[in-house]
């Protein structure tokens, strides 16, 4: 049996980015170094994303504006689907749209229901460099297309009615962290 380093044992955790900061409403720069200065920036994301409880991380939601993301979720028949992907391109969105709970990270403990397919399939890098294709259904369809969106700038409350959107940005600014003063 081959032992692996869990992912993020050696990673720090980091400061999250939360709704209002400008990272998160940005486009992130496509990755050009595959070195371990990228290497570090996977382990740390997935020190934060655990630190967190979280089942995705972006880069931009600890302040690089990177295209990474890391992923650490369930499918819909609770099979865990554990990586991370380097200038992702989410190639296919499809099958049937459901209305499903959402969360974000950046939103602590903030859930609203938002549309997304349920089935994705993202293109991209690993850390080394390697082409990865990552197939998802249910659950982690619609973490792959969270995470595809945060790194072009969206969140996922852009999915939601506008009543909806309405009612979660109220909860946000009601909400310690998001009490700005």
């Amino acid at each position: 049996m081959r032992h692996r380093s869990i992912p993020g044992a050696r990673g720090r955790v980091r400061p999250l980015t939360l709704l209002g900061g400008e990272a998160l409403r940005a486009p992130c720069r496509e990755v050009t170094d595959f070195g371990p200065e990228l290497a570090a920036l996977v382990e740390d994301l997935f020190a934060t994303m655990y630190a967190a409880q979280g089942v995705g991380l972006a880069a931009n939601q600890v302040g690089e504006a990177l295209r990474v993301f890391v992923y650490d979720c369930p499918d819909d028949e609770d099979v865990r689907h554990l990586g991370h992907v380097v200038n992702p391109r989410l190639v296919a969105a499809d099958g049937i749209v459901l209305r499903g709970p959402e969360g974000c990270l950046s939103l602590p403990g903030l859930e609203a229901g938002a549309e997304r397919h349920d089935h994705a399939v993202v293109e991209g890098f690993t850390a080394a460099g390697e082409p990865v294709t990552v197939d998802g259904t249910g659950f982690f369809a619609r973490c792959l297309q969270h995470e595809c969106d945060h790194l072009d700038g969206r969140l996922y409350v852009d999915h939601l009615t506008d009543r909806g959107r309405r009612r979660v940005l109220a909860k946000a600014a009601r909400a310690p962290w998001g009490r700005r003063g």
